[in-house]
């Protein structure tokens, strides 16, 4: 005891108020399961591992710590035999390959503590009556109170239910319910236009029972719900058999478009005669069937390689990661983007150094915790073969990311839940966040950024306009009238008809996909556009354009995404299921723009203000009343020219996914060579930069007010070089490329289902499904959604 005498003054109790990192190290991936355990600083609170608490010790002379260490112990359960299939739980999120079953692996715990004094590693177990008073108070506030990561999950969970964020229905408050007389069994329940039994859906207004939308593989119901909705607009609808004696149900808003909350529940549902006391959930809700239809897709057996045994593999630059609650977008795009040398460099072979720059909680630094991210990926130290004698197909606990995952999401209001999100929306939230936090110590995002090339030629004179943009992904759409099997699937899809109509719904292991060539996509991309009411400056007024796209550059690494999320005709977002004969070398030399040539003649720049363009308010705010971006509503309602609300929706549906979507809208044609809103530039110099940085700053970001501020503070030297606006830096080479990585998606829709990442390491395809590491057999390339090239 004595020995603690000479530090009891730098012991500190934690309250309510302070972080307490007891779950993981704040520089690595080691915590209280690893072999050596996780040291709790009894002054800070910080939690280290082995490799890093005698360097804490010595930067900060903090020498008192918590020992934490937790041994784990298979429980032996009877044996399952023959019987059913494993069931898949409700929830699935945070679990391996995006479902729960009841015959996982159950564990006991062991916890066993010890107050440790450095530099010599003096253990003193725990509990001891015999220590100091405050190191007693100390080391049981630290055991008693909520780690640090389990705060900030808490916080980003607040207003949600089973981890799916569900807004409260602004139908829910003054909902009309009918004095009709109907009154609802409690069983017995039949769709009131056909024989459907299941798939129920009680209409809140005026307590009609009807069948929900029919599924992709035939089951489901008829429709009939949504028709009826379309009928009367009477919005609020719950499924029958989900509702529970709390109060839960699955409620959809037909009018919302989305699964939503309704806190009254309970009367509306008194209202047609239901006592929620004598309720039980006997129906899937929606979130079971999504990720039951899912096993059944054929899609998902290709993608995670199921078919056969995969060989696990392990050491440095195999290892998995741990899906913490819908993680799996956040998995596959980390895993791919340490594919990439710039990353490495950066984020691994420099780590120490940004352990060392950290001049705060490290846990709060976006750097440290992608530099313990690149290490705890590519070192090998969490990727080691299981212990001798444990099955083969053992996985590797690999590292769980929960401080990285939750210092990228705070304050998104996506990103910072538990539900499943896009891969493409966090790469690029990803690219931002490099964009803001590197400052002039080079940014690894910068190997995928581009310039795209815009030609517009007026059909009057004949003069052309060139614009350019910057892009960090190349977005594709699919041209699904350029299959090359259309005749097998017009035969597949009447044999499925013939099937549903017949009560038997074909297996999916029959399933015919389109088959579309890759560069079937390339010329969607490049295929001249006519736009219609372009404003040209030569005769000054709207005329007819040409318009071509071309890549003015081509970056070291180009991200392609094959845009197969989309709008259906009734609202419903759907995932097209096609195969994609994506290329493993690729040459997109065809796709480069040579700017301005001898022959062509430059469209004038206009002395006077070009006409604002008339657009109709009622269709604007109905468009926005739905939901869409008033950016994306003008675009909508000026390219279908004041057509109406039907055309400018269908425009919507179909460019909804657009990167540009909700940009600033500039009519085309009225674009200036270096545009710069006046508005925008008092916007920042309201935050205390000069007239002066603001015009440099938005001339560098194409007049975009919040890349411009990420710029100021990622560009303090431009800003304050002499000379001409700095403008965004590209690299540029040969447009040809090979195949090392592509993302795939599982499920329906790109909020529900499972992500997985195939990578080309040493010269063979692995196979990264959340912890599961394994070599590919047979990488499906036919079926990724996010495909990454290197330059040759």
């Amino acid at each position: 005891m004595e020995l603690l005498q000479p530090h009891l003054g730098n012991i500190r109790i934690p309250t309510q108020n302070n972080k307490v990192y007891k779950d993981e190290c704040v520089y690595s991936f080691d915590n209280p399961e690893t072999e050596t355990g996780l040291y709790v600083s009894l002054t800070n609170f910080m939690g280290l591992g082995k490799d890093f608490v005698e360097k804490h010790f010595h930067k900060t002379g903090q020498a008192v710590y918590l020992h934490l260490r937790r041994l784990k112990e298979e429980v032996s359960s009877p044996p399952q035999g023959d019987g059913p299939e494993k069931k898949i739980t409700r929830l699935a999120i945070g679990v391996e390959g995006g479902f729960t079953d009841e015959t996982a692996k159950k564990f006991k715990y062991t916890d066993i503590y010890n107050v440790v004094v450095l530099p010599s590693f003096t253990n003193i177990l725990w509990p001891n009556a015999d220590l100091p008073e405050i190191v007693r108070q100390s080391a049981q506030a630290i055991l008693d109170l909520p780690s640090a990561s389990k705060l900030a999950e808490l916080e980003a969970l607040s207003g949600t239910w089973d981890g799916e964020t569900r807004a409260v229905s602004k139908h829910a408050k003054n909902l009309p319910q009918l004095d009709n007389g109907v009154k609802i069994p409690p069983s017995g329940w039949k769709c009131e236009k056909c024989d459907k039994t299941e798939n129920l859906w009680l209409n809140l207004t005026d307590g009609s029972i009807l069948c929900g939308r029919k599924f992709f593989d035939g089951s489901g119901g008829n429709n009939h719900a949504i028709e009826h909705y379309a009928a009367t607009k009477r919005p609020l609808a719950v499924k029958l058999g989900t509702i529970t004696k709390e109060g839960k149900g699955d409620v959809f808003s037909y009018e919302e478009d989305e699964m939503v909350e309704d806190p009254q529940l309970v009367q509306h549902l008194a209202h047609w005669g239901i006592s929620m006391r004598n309720m039980e959930k006997t129906e899937k809700s929606m979130l079971e069937l999504e990720l039951e239809l899912n096993r059944k897709s054929s899609e998902w057996a290709a993608m995670q390689e199921s078919g056969g045994a995969l060989k696990p593999i392990y050491g440095p630059g195999y290892t998995g990661m741990v899906n913490m609650g819908n993680s799996c977008y956040l998995n596959s795009v980390m895993q791919m983007v340490f594919r990439v040398p710039g990353f490495v460099d950066k984020y691994y072979h420099c780590c120490e150094a940004i352990f060392n720059e950290c001049g705060g909680d490290p846990a709060e630094d976006f750097n440290v915790q992608m530099a313990k991210l690149g290490f705890g990926l590519l070192s090998g130290k969490y990727s080691v073969p299981p212990p001798s004698g444990s099955p083969v197909d053992e996985d590797s606990p690999g590292i769980c990311p929960q401080m990285f995952k939750t210092i990228i999401g705070r304050g998104h209001p996506e990103f910072s839940t538990k539900k499943q999100q896009d891969v493409q929306e966090f790469i690029l939230h990803l690219l931002t966040l490099l964009e803001r936090n590197t400052l002039n110590k080079g940014n690894p995002g910068d190997c995928f950024k581009f310039k795209v090339e815009e030609r517009y030629q007026c059909g009057s004179s004949k003069k052309v306009k060139y614009l350019e943009r910057s892009e960090l992904i190349l977005s594709l759409m699919i041209p699904m009238q350029a299959a090359v099997n259309k005749e097998e699937v017009a035969a597949y899809e009447a044999r499925k008809a013939e099937a549903e109509a017949g009560g038997k719904p074909l297996g999916s292991d029959s399933l015919v996909r389109p088959k579309i060539k890759f560069f079937s996509c390339i010329e969607s991309f490049t295929d001249p556009e006519i736009i219609s009411n372009f404003y040209s400056t030569a005769i000054e007024k709207n005329v007819s354009a040409k318009k071509t796209t071309r890549l003015a550059t081509f970056p070291d690494f180009i991200l392609i995404q094959l845009k197969k999320f989309m709008l259906r005709e009734d609202w419903v977002p759907i995932k097209l299921d096609v195969s994609i004969e994506m290329p493993d070398v690729l040459d997109l030399t065809s796709l480069r723009g040579g700017g301005l040539q001898p022959e062509e003649e430059l469209l004038p720049e206009s002395e006077t203000s070009p006409p604002v363009p008339a657009m109709d308010e009622a269709v604007l705010n109905q468009l926005t009343d739905m939901g869409f971006p008033a950016e994306a509503c003008k675009r909508a309602v000026f390219f279908t020219q004041n057509t109406g609300l039907e055309n400018a929706t269908q425009w919507l549906m179909e460019h909804i996914t657009d990167a540009n979507i909700a940009d600033p809208f500039v009519p085309p044609g009225t674009e200036r060579a270096l545009p710069v809103d006046q508005d925008s530039v008092d916007t920042i110099v309201a935050m205390g930069f000069t007239p002066e940085q603001a015009v440099k700053a938005l001339k560098a970001t194409d007049n975009n007010v919040e890349r411009a501020m990420d710029w100021i503070f990622s560009h303090p030297d431009d800003l304050e070089a002499p000379g001409s606006p700095a403008q965004p830096e590209f690299n540029d080479g040969d447009g040809k490329y090979k195949l090392i990585g592509f993302i795939s998606h599982m499920g329906t829709s790109s909020m529900v289902g499972h992500y997985v990442v195939h990578l080309l390491k040493d010269g063979q395809w692995v196979i990264f499904n959340d912890s599961k590491v394994a070599i590919s057999e047979n990488p499906p390339k036919d079926l990724g959604y996010m495909y990454l090239y290197e330059r040759l």
